[in-house]
């Protein structure tokens, strides 16, 4: 008996959804990303405008004074869509907890100066209050967002910002033998520490933001731009010199997380800017506004931490945005 094993070839009718071959000018076979991002949102047929906002639309692109031609223009250079953002976010949290069992089992922390923990108490563990906040703000842009482009990577962003507060959770935790004593002890200093009044009125600030470009600017630039490189770099490396690399370790997922974080901020804000002379004064005005109110903002707790340096690393540091707003097409 004798079996004969064919093969055949078929060739596909359609190489890609029609939407995203219409947007791509034939019918191309599109990249994962394409085909999850292009022309998702809903544009036709709602059915009733919101009762708590009258006014717009469901998707509505009035929601923002920034106007765009083409709201798929503010695309991700990551190319995140759901698959590859989760696969990239577990392999770094595969980091972070080799880091924590590698701290734990060392007792490294343990090796920080005494004075440098308590310090460590009051400029560290608050923060997870500001990156809850960044997660309210990164939540809002997708909802109030137009175009998957944006909204997609911006709920990602959110997703982002609730971990990072995760992890100074379980840093307050190994400091107080997960006793829960320091976090309430952080709290008490986010709500009444004089140091720390500034950026929490920045924060509740930008929670009544409407306009979601603003607030994105707001968030991205000015938040995420000054305070992590002032409290994961400057502060950080003051820390070193009384026995804190522990807990650099522990932290090291802010540090990768903000430079591909960066990418994608300037890549929308420099589309957006692009796109007339409107946006990018528009843009402009609004990054310069925050980033001198997050800046003021933070000083005395700069202050409190680096002492007489602290001036110099708040000048640098905006210095440093400066120079990435200049790159986007921005004057701040």
């Amino acid at each position: 008996m004798t079996i004969d094993i064919k093969t055949m070839n078929v060739e596909p009718r359609r190489h890609t959804f029609g939407h995203v071959a219409r947007r791509l000018g034939a019918d191309k076979p599109a990249s994962r990303y394409d085909e999850a991002t292009l022309d998702l949102q809903p544009t036709d047929n709602f059915h009733y405008k919101p009762l708590w906002e009258p006014e717009y639309w469901t998707y509505d692109p009035r929601k923002t004074a920034l106007k765009m031609e083409d709201w798929y223009k503010l695309r991700d250079p990551r190319q995140y869509y759901y698959a590859t953002y989760n696969i990239a976010r577990a392999n770094m949290h595969q980091s972070v907890e080799r880091n924590f069992a590698f701290v734990d089992k060392r007792d490294m922390l343990d090796q920080m100066d005494a004075d440098w923990r308590a310090t460590v108490a009051d400029y560290l563990l608050p923060m997870r209050h500001v990156a809850w906040g960044a997660n309210m703000n990164m939540t809002s842009i997708c909802d109030r967002g137009y175009g998957t482009a944006i909204t997609a990577p911006s709920i990602f962003a959110a997703g982002d910002h609730l971990g990072m507060a995760q992890i100074l959770s379980r840093i307050g935790l190994m400091l107080d033998n997960s006793t829960g004593d320091s976090l309430e002890a952080a709290k008490a200093t986010w709500m009444d520490s004089a140091h720390w009044q500034g950026l929490r009125k920045a924060v509740e600030d930008s929670l009544v933001v409407t306009d979601w470009m603003e607030l994105f600017t707001a968030q991205t630039l000015a938040f995420d731009g000054i305070l992590h490189r002032l409290v994961f770099d400057r502060f950080d490396a003051v820390g070193q010199k009384h026995g804190a690399a522990g807990l650099s370790m522990l932290t090291e997922f802010m540090i990768e997380w903000r430079a591909e974080h960066e990418k994608w901020t300037d890549a929308v804000l420099k589309a957006a800017a692009a796109e007339s002379p409107e946006n990018a004064l528009m843009l402009s005005g609004w990054a310069k506004a925050w980033i001198d109110t997050v800046a003021e903002a933070a000083r005395p707790l700069a202050a409190r931490v680096l002492g007489e340096a602290a001036d110099a690393s708040i000048t640098e540091i905006k210095a440093d945005i400066a120079a990435r707003c200049a790159k986007i097409g921005l004057a701040v």
